[in-house]
């Protein structure tokens, strides 16, 4: 049906030269792109070819590339092409006794067509024996298991780099970036993609230079000095390593869902390209072939049950309600009585093109929200930027996968006061910045970003809590009077995963950025006995600094001074054990009418940082006598570590309107107010501390709206009230 709506369907069986070939003659047809793996195998390209008609596409002799994983790694050996330490096996004995003498992690991979269904990543040797009895002795692979490929497990990013090419002549595409598991956070079974997005920021210039020159080069020449010259397109599934990109696999034709989001960044025409392909003159019409300077997300709605067995025929609603310019490429459907149903595992792939990949990826979710059918199921982090969180184990080739991917983050944080390089044993920061100072006073403060962690880490939503720890930590100074200088991290986990880490960092450093503050270094460390599997911890510690005489808190703090309250952001990074608890049974994806979003972005919003805020008026010296961080402890336990002895505050409950979060957190929890306000900053992040007749000076300094709520007493401690 996706097809119907543009022009004619022609009957037949795609697979058969012969029927292929009748339906050329009587449309009178010049030119045939040939789309998916299956027809080159069984030769249509060339009995095309054979009866003059120019094809863009491979040969099947070339198509092996492809169509036998064996015949593929055997030639990358052959032409020294970059790729995973590998051998291939014709029964289970000899495969099983290989796995008992290799030391590296490995992959299993059918040789033969298997619909992107035939590689595993078994977790133990015990796994990988019963997948490799599944596929020779139980036959679940047909003929395309008759041989096996046990290589090498890559660590590192995994992109596609697509090129036409003529034979000679070799033109790239931008590169792709594929989501192959099921699930969120690349959890369950490899599918044959459920998302993508180009081009991907991780696959660098170098990257590619290189991938040109040592693999798709030597690939098309070793294909023309063995006798079957290879035209159309070809497909190279990289891992992005540390000693730089590697061959996975090839592929013989548009990838899917890669195509979904390379060609609507073509600025030109692909009917010209392939017939220039075809006709073996790609070098005459190169230099016209342009890309849009966009990006482009895909979203694959799959039936329920995919990639296993799965419904056909249910309807699909809300295809006639998108605009014309939509793209929404039907993948598995057909007509049913006037209807468009379901008629595949992955049924649509939904696209849009951005001017960046954030507005790409919002756009295919805003379309994907108008479509449903009974038990669709999608991935939800299609382009963020963790990309695929790969198990890589303890291992120095995980930590530098993951230093390489940090590096550019990092570094966009430094200042000329950063005299040391990414990857040093120590940070070096030039001390002579304090010259200008009188009396210069480091501050320093460490934090972690607690339980907010797991919520994070199941929401898929990483970068957050890279804002939250440095956000957190700048606030611990500024209470303080100190501007920041420079940020470490800790990150412990029980299974180092690159991405994961690359995500995390991204976050922090995002947050170093705009406070103008250095992401000195840090420590990464990797320790499965001590984190239950699949857990991680975020700690930082900050350095400032500020002049002596404006050191905060001051000692005028008095009885009739008064608290002025600035708006947190949520929860920041505070009571979230007990949050977990309350909401131990609700999906992050609930909806609360009062909260205007789903409850997992609710309790996801980044700490707050105030610097920015604040900034000018501590540069003024006199107008804040003290400033609270309202952390763990809530207004009870931070409000008084800034009061002189002998003074308490009086809390006002009703001078400003405690956001929705916390109420639903008190009612689901059945928690007492009091309570709440010892544990969470019930929408106050920051308590500053002016005298009475500053406080409308302070509050219009301040560029959004703020509360006075409440007044330095003689006493000791915090009434709320």
């Amino acid at each position: 049906p996706g097809t119907a709506q543009f022009g004619e369907n022609i009957a037949g069986d795609i697979l058969s030269p012969e029927e292929v070939l009748s339906a050329v003659d009587q449309h009178q047809i010049d030119l045939v792109i040939v789309g998916p793996e299956a027809p080159l195998e069984t030769g249509v390209s060339d009995a095309l070819r054979s009866e003059g008609i120019l094809v863009f596409g491979p040969s099947a002799a070339a198509a092996q590339l492809e169509t036998s994983k064996s015949f593929a790694k055997n030639f990358m050996a052959r032409h020294e092409i970059p790729t995973a330490r590998f051998q291939v096996f014709i029964d289970v004995a000899g495969a099983k006794a290989y796995l008992e003498t290799i030391p590296f992690e490995f992959v299993i991979k059918v040789s033969g067509l298997a619909a992107g269904k035939g590689v595993f990543l078994p977790e133990s040797k015990q796994e990988a024996c019963a997948i490799l009895e599944d596929i020779f002795e139980h036959n679940a692979f047909g003929e395309s298991g008759r041989e096996v490929v046990i290589e090498e497990r890559l660590t590192g990013t995994e992109v596609s780099l697509l090129a036409f090419t003529d034979g000679q002549e070799i033109v790239l595409m931008p590169p792709a970036q594929d989501h192959k598991r099921l699930l969120d956070d690349d959890q369950g079974p490899n599918t044959g993609g459920m998302g993508v997005f180009a081009p991907s920021p991780y696959c660098t210039a170098d990257h590619i230079r290189i991938a040109k020159e040592l693999i798709l080069r030597p690939t098309i020449t070793g294909m023309d000095k063995e006798g079957a010259p290879y035209s159309g397109v070809l497909y190279a599934g990289l891992m992005l390593t540390v000693d730089g990109p590697k061959l996975l696999e090839y592929n013989c034709r548009f990838g899917d869902p890669e195509t979904q989001v390379i060609l609507p960044l073509l600025d030109g025409d692909l009917l010209e390209i392939a017939a220039a392909c075809a006709a073996s003159n790609l070098s005459q019409i190169k230099n016209r072939i342009q890309w849009k300077d966009q990006a482009a997300a895909c979203v694959v709605l799959a039936s329920q049950g995919y990639p296993g067995t799965y419904p056909k025929g249910v309807p699909i609603a809300g295809l006639e309600n998108l605009k014309p310019d939509d793209l929404i490429f039907q993948a598995g459907t057909k007509m049913s009585d006037g209807t468009i149903v379901t008629d595949g595992g992955r049924v649509l792939g939904v696209t849009a093109v951005g001017e960046s990949l954030q507005a790409a990826v919002a756009q295919a979710y805003s379309l994907t929200e108008k479509i449903s059918f009974e038990g669709m199921q999608y991935r939800k982090d299609i382009g963020k930027p963790r990309s695929a969180y790969q198990a890589a184990g303890v291992s120095i080739d995980s930590w530098n996968s993951a230093a390489e991917m940090i590096k550019p983050a990092v570094a966009a944080t430094y200042t000329p006061a950063v005299l040391s390089e990414v990857g040093s044993f120590g940070g070096l920061f030039d001390a002579r910045i304090f010259q200008r100072m009188e009396h210069p006073v480091l501050v320093s403060s460490t934090d972690g970003v607690g339980t907010k962690v797991i919520l994070a880490s199941q929401s898929g939503n990483l970068g957050s809590i890279g804002h939250d720890i440095v956000n957190h930590c700048i606030n611990d100074i500024l209470v303080q009077g100190a501007r920041p200088l420079f940020f470490m991290d800790y990150f412990a986990s029980s299974k180092l995963i690159p991405e994961q880490l690359a995500e995390v960092v991204t976050g922090i450093s995002e947050a170093c950025r705009a406070a103008g503050c250095a992401l000195l270094g840090g420590e990464t460390a990797e320790m499965p006995s001590v984190y239950a599997e699949g857990h991680f911890d975020l700690v930082g510690t900050i350095v400032g600094v500020v002049e002596r005489a404006q050191i905060l808190p001051k000692e005028a703090i008095r009885p009739g001074d008064v608290l002025i309250g600035l708006a947190s952001s949520g929860p920041h990074t505070n009571g979230y054990s007990l949050i977990r608890k309350v909401f131990s049974n609700v999906s992050l994806s609930q909806n609360y009418p009062e909260l205007d979003t789903s409850l997992g972005e609710a309790l996801l919003v980044p700490h707050r940082s105030y610097l920015g805020l604040l900034d000018p008026l501590l540069v003024e010296g006199d107008l804040i006598k003290g400033m609270a961080h309202i952390t763990g402890g809530g207004f009870y336990d931070n409000i008084p570590r800034i009061l002189p002895e002998g003074c308490g505050v009086k809390i006002d409950r009703r001078a400003w309107t405690v956001p929705p979060i916390f109420d639903l957190i008190q009612r689901m929890g059945q928690v007492p107010e009091e309570e709440m306000f010892h544990v969470f900053n019930m929408g106050i992040g920051m308590v500053l501390v002016v005298s009475r007749e500053n406080a409308g000076k302070v509050s219009k300094s301040i560029m959004e709206e703020t509360w006075v709520i409440g007044e330095v007493m003689n006493g000791e401690g915090v009434i709320v009230a």
